[in-house]
């Protein structure tokens, strides 16, 4: 697996959910949640469908009643994609979500209620080798807490994750995840950065309640990103007011941005200007709309004009510089042939294919013959 050597990743316990590792040197995972009626599982599955073709990792499926918790079952029964069940307050949910086969609970030790409840649950995880991921967030924290600390900070974050985890110490579980979340960037900083120097569980990442589509997006690459080149971070989710498979797409975006995951396109393009030889933004978005079910990793450059082209299309597997009369079109660095503005698309599109499949190809063959 290719990584940038440039982020050290901080070093953390591994655990399974289902059959997707989770920190260790195992690659970041791509997380979202489904925002269908749980009983409603044809909707619900209809959405995993969805995640699953945009490559998701891992999702998660709020069960918030026992009638969840039995179209949580038929839901499990029908896919393949490890499966995280939310849950909240009711012990009894976590148990039987845990009977039906869940991959991980999040779930928080100290809302469920008695020591006794909370053992029942660890208990049933331990025996089932189900791990466990506390999720603390800084709209839902304690009352006590926030009678110390007047308002939500970091150090509130931290001291209710420290509290969670020292029930689970009790207990002599450690097969968890913890994840400290706002929708304040400086605070979900502050707040991993503060708890990386005192555990080895790993991280799930996120800006909770992030925003729009557009504006989501913004605020989480940025609190994201400066985690992950921190090293900090091993399963991500992003959080927006939209479609979950656009959270998919942007996961892999960021981590693809940092050099941490390598998986579908990476198109390279300019934002165009009045040199470009052929309408580059129309070019882009059709190819980006058109090349969404790749999964093989490729670098594909698309540059309006001969300045900055050339240099982009040489460390491009495919890379097209804008000319007149016609453009010029680079195979693995090298010029290759010309082709004029009529069906751009369509032969970029072919390209890529037949070079995906070659790839494919040779993949096939290096695994035959090993």
């Amino acid at each position: 697996m290719k990584t940038n050597p440039l982020i050290t990743r901080r070093k953390t316990r591994q655990i399974m959910v289902g059959n997707v590792a989770v920190g260790g040197d195992a690659p970041i995972s791509v997380q979202t949640m489904t925002n269908t009626e749980t009983c409603d599982v044809d909707a619900t599955l209809g959405q995993i469908s969805r995640m699953v073709n945009a490559g998701v990792d891992i999702v998660r499926v709020s069960v918030p009643s026992m009638d969840a918790a039995e179209a949580f079952k038929k839901i499990r029964s029908q896919v393949e994609v490890p499966l995280v069940a939310d849950i909240h307050f009711d012990y009894r949910i976590a148990l039987k979500v845990l009977e039906y086969g869940v991959d991980c609970l999040r779930i928080n030790p100290g809302n469920i209620g008695s020591e006794e409840r909370i053992r029942a649950v660890v208990d049933s995880a331990k025996d089932k080798n189900i791990p466990l991921r506390i999720g603390v967030n800084a709209g839902s924290l304690g009352k006590n807490l926030l009678r110390k600390y007047k308002e939500p900070n970091s150090e509130a974050m931290i001291e209710s994750a420290l509290t969670q985890i020292d029930i689970l110490d009790k207990l002599d579980f450690q097969n968890f995840k913890i994840s400290l979340k706002a929708s304040e960037i400086f605070m979900t900083l502050a707040a991993y950065r503060g708890l990386a120097t005192q555990i080895d569980q790993p991280f799930h990442l996120g800006i909770t309640e992030a925003g729009g589509l557009r504006s989501g997006t913004v605020k989480s690459a940025i609190g994201l990103g400066a985690l992950l080149m921190d090293g900090i971070g091993d399963t991500i989710r992003v959080s927006l007011a939209a479609d979950p498979v656009e959270e998919v797409k942007v996961g892999f975006d960021i981590l693809k941005s940092l050099g941490l995951r390598h998986k579908g396109v990476n198109l390279v393009a300019c934002p165009s200007c009045s040199r470009q030889n052929f309408d580059v933004i129309s070019v882009v978005n059709e190819l980006e709309s058109r090349l969404e079910d790749i999964t093989t990793p490729i670098d594909v450059a698309v540059i309006g004009c001969i300045v900055n082209g050339p240099g982009e299309a040489k460390v491009a597997e495919i890379g097209l510089t804008g000319a007149s009369p016609s453009n010029l079109v680079y195979k693995e660095g090298v010029p290759d042939h010309k082709i004029n503005n009529e069906n751009l698309v369509d032969e970029l599109e072919a390209m890529v294919r037949k070079r995906v499949a070659d790839k494919k190809q040779m993949e096939e063959n290096l695994i035959a013959s090993s």
